[in-house]
């Protein structure tokens, strides 16, 4: 293990690719990456370093995928007739033929004696949940909700925030083939009908509040709301959160979370798993575009399960019994990638609540009392410790600490190095980018490899990623979009109600057919270390939590005196954000302390506190193109300092004057943390 750097007024400063860490030979000798390799040899292939596993795992689709399920121990419960039936985008038809239950995979790992998950929040003390008593609330669950008449392909919604009951509701779900979906209750009732009407649901699972820097939000009013615009609902399972002695019913039809999960448990070997096929859907993720209603994005049993066990082994290095942490909600991709842990038989460590409460270094002392070996967060996660003089290594032994992961937003040298500072010296500290999209990562950490400052150290196993220039053509070192040049099994195998597949096509390939376009900035340099600087689309992405602008755009027509807006979010270094609103106001209205307060209300009301914007400004016109769609893309790279010339066609305006305003602001503004 090696840590540089170098004294800068007192403070050490890190440069972009200065070398932080190398791993341990103790570390490379148990690495799954070093077993894999081994694995590989016996089977003919040998490779001389990771880029070149990594060029055959992209163009030996069905030798790399198929060295997958007997690495990993996939098992189907009817074999493929073959890995990869269609290789075109988009409608890659992977492992035709075969089924197989995501579930069932997870809940192999049952045994006495051994912990499923550890799990604290505001409300609950730190419990663990054994793997017996877990698989049994997961069987008696599923038989119930068999028997209210669930069936495979069913949808199954959740407003639940991060706790065992939600784990349970998903995988009990999934174990009967229904489809899963969920979000965490600090979103509005807007959000989340916005979401869960498009996939006409026939059960949910809810509580009635939650709890959040000590205090509960009572949140009866909106899941009766909710309710009530969902007609497809046939029936309500309801968690007493707030008050766990209140036993008044929610609805009339209610059921009680204890009374759904007691009774007879049909046993290990008499409950049946359903077998599904490989592209049958098991959960519906919501990614919000920035037109229309948010995306509902499927992804199958088998592709998840497949691209799970491939991140967990090779990416997180993460073994049998070690114990993991990520900061997310049920709202996020994180939580599925957190609750997938269960398939490596490695233990999630749940949290629900505020991170910094009751005191700044509350997680720490949580990873420290489990024993966690893989701590995740967010960079702004970073800021705020950084900010409160946290240093966890003189409060906490984190003995088994050896991972970090950073997800949500571009990392910093700084961020990165600052884990080496506070944290431990030898450390895995590593970062990543994926989406909610895939629900994993594309680009990210590879333990055999040393750590670059600020660098992301590699392109994913199976992942074809390269940055492409406007003419289609790769390039090293510059700066392009972000595409795939090859199909992953976890793409999505469709949005839900998008039968013609139109809605799925112009998200991802209306660029170049047959090339999937993520939607971010990206940069690759000659040694295979990754850069991904912030979406070249107009998502916001607020703490790892991505809604559409449209989102916000239908907020405000809560607010009268708004005419038209336009919202942007700015990425800032240290993993830092500025969300600006710039609000066209009705006639000769002027923008008063009272109407921006009511914005803000209607925006936290209707969607989530995370996407208040920071500043409000008033202006005269919002640009348009000359086919009527908002420039936002344009408006956010003038604020971030692209040329005009170069950020936006004037010629395709229809209001051309409309970009004065923001060209100006630009070039005035000298501190995006202040507005």
């Amino acid at each position: 293990m090696t840590n540089h750097g170098f004294e800068y007024g007192g403070k050490r400063r890190i440069e972009t690719g200065q070398l932080l860490w190398t791993p341990s030979p103790e570390r490379l000798a148990r690495s799954h990456l070093t077993r894999y390799l081994e694995f590989l040899k016996a089977r003919g292939h040998t490779f001389e370093n990771y880029e070149a596993l990594w060029r055959w795992s992209v163009e030996d689709l069905e030798g790399f995928w198929q060295s997958i399920v007997e690495f990993c121990g996939v098992r189907f419960s009817r074999p493929p007739s073959r890995v990869l039936g269609r290789r075109e985008m988009p409608g890659a038809e992977w492992f035709p033929g075969a089924t197989l239950n995501y579930a069932q995979h997870a809940l192999r790992h049952e045994r006495e004696g051994e912990d499923a998950l550890v799990y604290l929040s505001e409300r609950r003390p730190l419990q663990r949940l054994s793997w017996p008593e877990f698989a049994r609330q997961v069987r008696v669950l599923a038989t119930r909700m068999r028997a209210l008449g669930i069936a495979p392909g069913d949808r199954v919604v959740a407003y639940l925030p991060n706790t065992p009951e939600a784990l349970i509701a998903m995988v009990a779900t999934a174990s009967i083939g229904a489809v899963w979906s969920s979000c965490g209750p600090d979103f509005g009732a807007r959000g989340v009908l916005d979401r869960y009407s498009q996939l006409r649901p026939k059960l949910i699972f809810c509580v009635d509040g939650y709890s959040y820097g000590g205090k509960v939000f009572d949140r009866r009013a909106e899941i009766r709301d909710i309710i009530a615009q969902l007609p497809t609902l046939e029936h309500v399972v309801y968690l007493a959160y707030r008050d766990p002695d209140d036993l008044t019913p929610l609805t009339p039809r209610a059921i009680f979370w204890q009374d759904a999960v007691s009774g007879a448990d049909p046993g290990r070997e008499a409950f049946s798993f359903e077998q599904v096929p490989f592209t049958h859907p098991l959960w519906i993720l919501f990614s919000s575009g920035t037109t229309g209603l948010p995306k509902p994005i499927i992804h199958c049993h088998g592709g998840i399960t497949l691209e799970q066990l491939k991140l967990f082994h090779f990416h997180m290095d993460m073994h049998a019994r070690q114990r993991m942490f990520f900061f997310t909600s049920t709202g996020w991709m994180m939580w599925n990638f957190l609750a997938s842990s269960l398939l490596m038989d490695v233990v999630p460590v749940l949290y629900d609540g505020n991170p910094a409460w009751p005191t700044p270094d509350l997680l720490w002392k949580m990873a420290d009392e489990t024993g966690a070996h893989l701590f995740g967060a967010s960079p702004t996660y970073q800021a705020i410790l950084e900010k409160a003089g946290i240093v966890p290594k003189d409060r906490f032994a984190l003995q088994n600490l050896e991972t970090i992961v950073l997800a949500g937003s571009p990392v910093t040298a700084e961020c990165q190095n600052w884990f080496y500072e506070n944290v431990k010296r030898d450390l895995w500290a590593h970062s990543g980018s994926g989406g909610t999209d895939i629900c994993s990562g594309l680009v990210g950490g590879v333990v055999n490899l040393p750590i670059y400052a600020g660098e992301i150290q590699a392109r994913q196993l199976g992942v074809a990623a390269y940055a492409f220039n406007e003419r289609a053509e790769p390039v090293v070192d510059e700066v392009g979009e972000l595409v795939l040049t090859a199909p992953l099994p976890s793409m999505p195998v469709g949005f839900w109600g998008d039968d013609d597949g139109h809605r799925y096509r112009d998200s991802y390939f209306d660029t170049w057919p047959g090339v999937w376009r993520h939607g971010d900035f990206f940069r690759v340099n000659a040694r295979g270390g990754c850069f991904v600087l912030g979406r070249s689309d107009a998502t916001l992405n607020r703490h790892g939590v991505r809604i559409g602008t449209a989102e916000i755009y239908r907020s405000l027509l809560g607010v009268p005196e708004v005419e038209d807006s336009l919202i942007v979010n700015l990425d800032l270094p240290g993993g830092r954000f500025f969300m600006p609103l710039f609000v066209k106001l009705k006639g000769d209205v002027r923008l008063t302390e009272d109407i921006e307060a009511r914005i803000r209300g209607q925006i936290r009301q209707e969607y989530s506190p995370r996407h208040v914007p920071d500043r409000i400004f008033p202006v005269s016109a919002i640009p348009y193109t000359l086919t009527g769609k908002k420039m936002e893309v344009p408006v956010r790279r003038i604020l971030m300092g692209v040329p005009v010339e170069k950020a936006a066609n004037r010629a395709a305006m229809a209001n051309v004057d409309s970009l004065d305003y923001f060209v100006t602001y630009a070039r005035t503004q000298t501190d995006y943390s202040l507005g």
